[in-house]
């Protein structure tokens, strides 16, 4: 057990990992409930889209798999985009190989680097995430942003960019793999969209940092609250 872990029990630990699957999920649209979700994860059936219950497993799958996986390393994030794709996409695993624009509404807020470029810029944000000296926190945050300006992949981004997220903070603080954030950023958001947006429009992801900063201490803030009402 890392530090920080004896604060969480295993049923909390759990209890947050599925929270976090379900916001995480249903910011891209996913419509299974808290219930639902915790249905098929103890191997239960539900009467929902295959390709919801499919999202579920899978996610659940990848969050699992994260402590086998370096966060710096290309082949894991791309083994890690293939277990949180398997079955939905058919390039699952694999940076895209078209371009790819970001709508809000129906309108283009952001055009993705062309995917001849792909490989390269997420090399060098790997390179850079290995050799940062920037604290974890900040750094999880900055590769949020930089990953999802690059949108390697055709589908999926922004869950992988928040596992991703996920997986750094823990390998700061074990304990912090378990820490919902999605459950904040679902519940903000049209202020999480707003925040990217603006660190595009000034190409400066310092307001989106700040975003993120206030989410994941809303987020532990919930956790102790939770912790400490069990005792």
């Amino acid at each position: 057990m890392g530090e920080g872990d004896e604060v969480l029990s295993p049923q909390l630990r759990r209890g947050n990992r599925i929270r976090t699957i379900q916001a995480s999920l249903a910011i891209e649209h996913n419509s299974l409930t808290l219930e639902q979700v915790t249905a098929v994860l103890d191997g239960k059936r539900v009467l929902g889209l295959p390709r919801e219950i499919q999202e579920v497993r899978n996610a659940f799958a990848a969050y699992e798999q994260l402590p086998q996986w370096q966060p710096h390393n290309p082949n894991h994030l791309l083994l890690a985009h293939g277990l949180l794709m398997q079955g939905l996409v058919d390039d699952a695993g694999r940076w895209r190989n078209s371009g790819v624009g970001i709508y809000r509404e129906q309108q283009l807020v952001h055009m993705a680097p062309p995917p001849s470029q792909v490989q390269r810029l997420m090399t060098d944000l790997l390179a850079w995430l290995k050799q940062s000296t920037v604290h974890s926190l900040v750094t999880s945050c900055v590769f949020h942003y930089e990953f999802e300006f690059i949108h390697p992949f055709s589908d999926g981004n922004g869950r992988m960019g928040r596992l991703w997220q996920t997986w750094i903070l823990s390998n700061w603080k074990p304990a912090l793999a378990y820490l919902p954030v999605e459950t904040v950023i679902h519940n903000q958001q049209s202020e999480y969209y707003a925040a990217l947006s603006a660190a595009d429009q000034a190409s400066d992801a310092t307001g989106f940092v700040e975003f993120m900063l206030q989410a994941l201490l809303v987020a532990m803030q919930e956790v102790v609250l939770a912790a400490s009402s069990r005792h």
